[in-house]
């Protein structure tokens, strides 16, 4: 009976080998949770046409991310919701030279629930304050999370900041902030305007001027210590006609140059 058993689990182990071969191929991509929708069509679209394994994409506050990469963990690739955290990577050496580029532009919003009573608003402390109603501003981190850094700029620039920063609900990232107003647990919130677009449950109800706040780039890179082959062709693809719609779709703003190659 022993050695029977050790005869399947032999032969269970060997059958799973190519599958374990097949992830260990993947292209391993660190991105900013903002990109997901748009981002996991793109990973989908390159695997099929090239043939590949998709690639394994890790979502989070780009903060996250970043700090992960510092602590050792393989990625092939970064792409960042702002400039400031692949400018650390790239301080630490930690990302390939003469790889990174910026990718995507993008806007921020508020947004209330989809069956809320606000339909517009104007971003001023009596306003938000009002709309509130004791309830909480969800925003990403304002201290690390991209989004909640450029919410709190943009409110602070428009003399709004002091009249709701007490009544922030901070989440670790800008899709967490995004689900604590579709579930209608806060009234509203601070996100980007690609999020508002990929969940039907919530609505904007005001823009941030551009000049509000830094610009929203998104940059992206191949990592110093990538080993995969397969990395610079799928960063080469974001920048490809394919991954243009399928950002655009989303209503990102794609900042790179069509590489006609891809």
């Amino acid at each position: 009976m022993v050695k029977r058993r050790s005869w399947l689990g032999l032969a269970i182990a060997l059958s799973l080998l190519p599958t374990l071969a097949q992830a260990q191929s993947s292209v391993v991509v660190f991105a900013a949770a903002s990109m997901k929708n748009a981002l996991d069509e793109i990973a989908a679209t390159w695997a099929k046409d090239r043939g590949k394994p998709a690639p394994k994409i890790s979502y989070a506050a780009s903060s996250a991310l970043a700090k992960q990469m510092e602590q050792g963990a393989p990625a092939d690739l970064f792409i960042s919701a702002d400039l400031d955290w692949m400018n650390y990577v790239e301080g630490k050496n930690l990302i390939r030279n003469g790889t990174r580029f910026n990718l995507l532009g993008n806007k921020i919003v508020v947004i209330a629930p989809r069956d809320s009573s606000t339909t517009t608003l104007a971003i001023t402390g009596a306003d938000l304050t009002k709309a509130l109603a004791g309830g909480k501003l969800a925003m990403g981190n304002v201290a690390a999370v991209p989004a909640g850094k450029y919410g709190k700029a943009a409110l602070e620039k428009l003399g709004a900041w002091n009249a709701v920063k007490d009544s922030i609900a901070q989440a670790d990232n800008v899709r967490a902030a995004l689900i604590l107003v579709a579930r209608g647990e806060a009234p509203l919130g601070v996100v980007y305007s690609t999020d508002a677009a990929a969940e039907p449950n919530v609505k904007i109800v005001a823009t941030f001027p551009a000049d509000s706040h830094p610009a929203i780039i998104y940059p992206a890179a191949l990592t110093r210590e990538s080993k995969n082959a397969d990395a610079k062709a799928f960063l080469d693809f974001l920048r490809s006609a394919k991954a243009r719609t399928a950002f655009e779709k989303q209503g990102f703003t794609v900042l790179a140059k069509s590489n006609s190659s891809t």
